[in-house]
């Protein structure tokens, strides 16, 4: 697995890996981590196409969930310890 491209975000990491003829899209915000994978022979344009996959709309969704993990983590947390 090699690091192709890391995009700057203010609000999250985000990375783009090969491997295995698939692009992974890894978007970290704290500890907590979302991964996607694409095979790269469904894209036209190679990682160009993964820059386009990774819109507004997209990336307004990723916070919207790691707004949602955070709070799952934190339930469970607190249910384990108390």
């Amino acid at each position: 697995m090699r690091i192709i491209a890391e995009l700057p975000h203010p609000d999250f990491k985000i990375s783009i890996l090969s491997m295995n003829q698939k692009f992974i899209i890894k978007i970290e915000q704290g500890t907590l981590e979302q991964t996607f994978k694409i095979p790269e022979m469904d894209l036209t344009d190679g990682v160009n196409s993964v820059f386009e996959l990774l819109d507004d709309e997209f990336l307004k969704k990723v916070g919207t969930r790691f707004i949602d993990m955070r709070t799952d983590f934190k339930d469970s947390y607190y249910r384990y310890n108390f």
